[in-house]
């Protein structure tokens, strides 16, 4: 059964794992994009109510993930309602561990926190080489967007509405 444990990006087991994951990008990522930029997250947007870091546990520590929230201009509005935008960052699943919708889990799981925070939607951003992670994102519902940032990692973004 999956467990998550809220952890700053800074906790040792989460900086681990993060390096972990951007180590695993920069050797798979397309060369024709040149190379990976790795970038740590904040600390300061990866506390509540502005976001959470989330380490997932399954046999062991599995995987992580996080949800940050990102200023939507006032002339964005949905139905005369304000659009309260979080963003998923380094959602990420351990090799031993994939293949066991434990990415499913931890998406649906930082889905929850949004919605918690006020989220009405969230987005996230990726790459097109990361087939079965675009792969979870559209049967999770997502649809693809306009890029919302300048991301040179990503060449694929997405949205889900919130209800």
């Amino acid at each position: 059964m999956v467990s998550f444990a809220d952890v700053s990006v800074t906790d040792a087991t989460a900086h681990r794992m993060l390096a972990d994951y951007f180590a695993e990008r920069a050797k798979t990522f397309p060369a024709a994009q040149g190379a990976y930029r790795t970038t740590f997250p904040d600390p300061g947007q990866f506390v509540p109510p502005a976001g959470v870091f989330l380490l997932a546990y399954d046999d062991g520590e599995a995987g992580c993930g996080g949800i940050r929230e990102l200023a939507v201009p006032l002339s964005e509005t949905e139905d005369g309602e304000q659009i309260v935008r979080y963003e998923i960052k380094h959602l990420w699943v351990a090799p031993a561990h994939r293949g066991q919708g434990l990415g499913r889990a931890i998406l649906a799981e930082l889905e929850h926190r949004a919605r918690g925070f006020g989220a009405t939607e969230v987005v996230l951003d990726t790459n097109a080489s990361l087939e079965a992670a675009g792969g979870l994102y559209r049967s999770h519902g997502y649809e693809s967007i306009q890029p919302y940032n300048d991301n040179p990692n990503a060449t694929d973004w997405f949205r889900k509405r919130l209800t």
